[in-house]
């Protein structure tokens, strides 16, 4: 159905990455879950196949390719049971490194570039606290610059220092990442947020606990805190001041990944629905010989495939150039509801069963939720597109 948009090359890169999910992924899924851990040289293992940070520049290991060829591996990549596995790689590539790859400066690229697309540097976006998550200028962590305001102009080259403060929370890849894109308040406009870059292991930066979720179990999740943590006046993304501009850029990329995750989510729950109605014996014949059944399922796979075609048109007009921030709210809130819908639809039909830990549709219910309140909860989406009409 998505034909008109895809090549024979997307098609190549659909079949690459189901193969990397099927060998790598899927057999390892209950212990990732049960360790609350994807072991990084899984992503070294994607990084030497090419398949981390498609969108950014080939000199720095990326592909160079547009929004359509990157919805492509988010789908494919999301068609893997272990839907901590999945965001453990978008994260880093769709919704962390954007930051470096829109706002870096050469320098920033040749630093820290080629470690992410091997995979050897794997990366987190740190911008939610405790008081803002949605509300990105809500946030209160801030920095200063070391030695006032007269070395604003040539911090940069002359050596000075931000001094971060401040916490962060529900930051995924929070306790194993290697480099951290950093929001934080940098002037006192409610929209006066900066950008930095903070490597692992910089004084001042604490990582907390490992925070225990309902879902996307096999995807770590953590607190960070900045205690007068000294960053390098270089380590600015972008422009002082126009951090959360660069957000919400990002955020266009973050939430067509998201969806990409929404609609995997219930393509695979009505797979595996389908096959167990098909089987399941109740009062004398299948469940799929029941008329509700049969229409139940078919009205969810109706959304699925009218989401799924909004999904790839959303991804064509990015990579055609246009501002779809109003379309990109509504698919985030469109896609996140009906993984929940669908999810719940499905695991209703296998009884009992599907409330037992571990089992697949059970897994895929309760990693759903999260798809309506990450990224922008539903709300926040609505109003969002609301303010365009």
């Amino acid at each position: 159905m998505e034909s008109v948009y895809l090549t024979p090359d997307h098609e190549l890169l659909r079949a690459q990455v189901a193969r990397f999910v099927q060998r790598e992924a899927e057999p390892h899924a209950a212990a990732w879950e049960r360790d609350g851990l994807v072991p990084r040289d899984v992503l070294r293992r994607m990084g030497d196949a090419g398949l981390l940070g498609l969108a950014f520049e080939p000199e720095y290991g990326g592909a160079g390719a547009d929004a359509l060829t990157n919805l492509v591996f988010a789908e494919a990549l999301s068609q893997c049971s272990c839907a901590g596995f999945v965001i453990t790689v978008l994260v880093h590539t769709d919704m962390a490194g954007p930051h470096l790859h829109h706002a870096g400066t050469p320098q920033q690229k040749q630093r820290w570039m080629p470690g992410i697309t091997s995979g050897r540097c794997i990366t987190a976006v740190a911008i939610t606290e405790p008081g803002a998550g949605s509300d990105v200028a809500g946030l209160r962590t801030h920095a200063r610059l070391e030695g006032g305001a007269g070395l604003e102009a040539s911090a940069r080259l002359e050596g000075g220092h931000w001094v971060i403060n401040g916490s962060k929370l529900f930051i995924t890849n929070g306790v194993h990442a290697d480099l951290y894109f950093v929001a934080a308040r940098t002037g006192s406009g409610r929209h006066a947020i900066s950008i930095f870059a903070v490597e692992k292991g910089t004084p001042g930066l604490r990582v907390g606990r490992q925070l225990d979720k309902t879902g996307w179990r096999a995807s770590d999740t953590a607190e960070l805190f900045f205690e007068d943590c000294r960053v390098p006046a270089s380590h600015l993304l972008g422009e002082q001041d126009r951090g959360f501009h660069a957000v919400m850029k990002n955020f266009q990329t973050e939430r067509i990944a998201l969806g990409a995750m929404a609609v995997a989510t219930c393509t695979q729950a009505l797979a595996l629905t389908l096959d167990h109605v098909k089987t399941r014996q109740a009062f004398g014949d299948t469940l799929w010989a029941k008329q509700s059944v049969r229409q139940k399922l078919a009205m969810l796979d109706a959304k699925t495939r009218a989401a799924r075609q909004y999904l790839y048109h959303c991804a064509w007009r990015v990579a055609q150039g246009h501002d779809i921030v109003q379309d990109v709210s509504l698919l985030k809130a469109l896609t996140g509801e009906l993984a929940g819908e669908v999810t719940h639809g499905c695991q209703q039909l296998h009884g009992g069963m599907g409330y037992m830990t571990g089992t697949p549709i059970e897994r895929l219910w309760r990693d759903a939720r999260v798809l309506a309140i990450g990224g922008g909860a539903t709300e926040v989406m609505l109003d969002e597109a609301a303010k365009r009409y």
